[in-house]
């Protein structure tokens, strides 16, 4: 087996689960604040789980932290610097480190931002997914479009000059020229990225009991192509199958994972995905889920930990790197999976000839066709049944 390279990079993911209400769409790891946010407790349990996982990424520099939730803007400035602080005296952090905080419309004050900016976040991600009043209470929001546009004028003036704005589409009874409307709207504000994806009905949601009446998948297809179309007059350029952003303010986050970094996530329910480049393994694994049981824990178990096997590997990195819009290399498969590309010749072989990947020597991308139907091109590197 080749030789992972030894700077694979990584990445910090801090989950921080709670949120004041659930959305009916969303079937992330959040739960409802019912009484005080103990902010304490648990930035002193994330960090002793930190503890517990240093000898796994010893000596590897941080490249991105990412907040997430639940509703991370839910916490203090304080508490987000305290955990950064932790986060700094433990790990090292490359220079140019990207910090990103998600944050929602109706959590947020100038004071908070500008405390947040001083805490050491650089990038914010603004969850405002409409700025339709009728779309945001049926989505469940707890801000209107007013909240929305001054969240995004209190982040500006608060100085955050990289920030995203997360906007979905193919909204219960949304026609093509709102959904256009709000990405106009959104645009407007200049952000520097622009998260804009589909809504989809996932198991475990409200949604999924009690199915809202969507737009059909021709009109999807065609508020995609539009809206692509108008994300590119304002300068934004694709890059992910729903991220697009300005040249030099991808996501550096979002990105690792696509490209199949390693990433270690503390907090309840939290992933991780490390290499050992000593002993060609790549180990998934998560946390406690249920954040009443993470805080109360005597000693927060692993869960799930798994090393992932050949088949898997070559599945899970495709599923990952076929997102990007531009692809990535072979060299990087063979790089951040330790398989050389012959073992994977015969299936490439195949998704060229069905005009799903394009034709190309060394680099690893899907076709205009391979794009619209992404998930059958990946399901083309399923591993066989049965097992690994």
């Amino acid at each position: 087996m080749p030789i992972f390279t030894a700077d694979l990079p990584l990445s910090l993911y801090i989950h921080l689960p709670w949120c004041v209400r659930k959305c009916p769409y969303c079937d992330f790891n959040s739960h409802e604040v019912k009484d005080n946010l103990p902010e304490t407790l648990y930035l002193e349990a994330l960090l002793q789980e930190l503890d517990d996982h240093l000898p796994l990424v010893a000596n590897r520099p941080l490249i991105s932290i990412f907040f997430g939730g639940g509703t991370p803007s839910l916490f203090s400035a304080q508490a987000i610097e305290q955990i950064l602080n932790g986060v700094k005296q433990r790990l090292l952090l490359t220079p140019r480190i990207e910090i990103t905080l998600e944050a929602n419309p109706g959590t947020i004050d100038q004071m908070r931002f500008q405390a947040y900016r001083q805490a050491g976040i650089n990038r914010l991600s603004l969850g405002v997914q409409s700025f339709q009043d009728n779309q945001l209470q049926t989505l469940g929001r707890i801000h209107d479009r007013t909240l929305a546009i001054k969240a995004i004028d209190i982040a500006k003036q608060a100085g955050f000059t990289n920030f995203n704005i997360d906007l979905m589409y193919g909204l219960p009874k949304q026609s093509l020229d709102q959904a256009l409307e709000d990405i106009h709207t959104a645009l407007s504000f200049q952000p520097t990225h622009l998260s804009w994806y589909q809504l989809t009905i996932e198991p475990n949601t409200l949604f999924y009991h009690q199915r809202p009446t969507l737009p059909s998948d021709d009109l999807c297809w065609e508020m995609q192509l539009a809206g692509q179309a108008v994300i590119q007059q304002y300068g934004l350029q694709q890059y992910e199958v729903s991220a697009y952003s300005l040249v030099e303010k991808q996501c550096v986050h979002n990105q690792n994972y696509w490209e199949f970094g390693d990433y270690l996530g503390i907090g309840a329910g939290a992933h991780s995905k490390i290499t050992d480049m000593k002993t060609n393994k790549v180990t998934r694994f998560s946390q406690i889920k249920h954040p009443h049981a993470y805080l109360h824990a005597t000693k927060r178990q692993i869960q799930n930990k798994k090393c992932v096997e050949k088949n898997d590997l070559i599945f899970e990195f495709m599923l990952n790197a076929l997102r990007l819009h531009h692809g990535v290399s072979y060299a990087l498969f063979t790089q951040r999976t330790g398989i050389a590309l012959k073992d994977i010749q015969p299936l490439l072989n195949t998704a060229k000839q069905r005009g799903l990947l394009l034709d190309h020597p060394t680099y690893l991308r899907s076709t205009a066709l391979g794009k619209r139907f992404l998930n059958n091109l990946m399901e083309m590197f399923l591993p066989p049944s049965g097992g690994s």
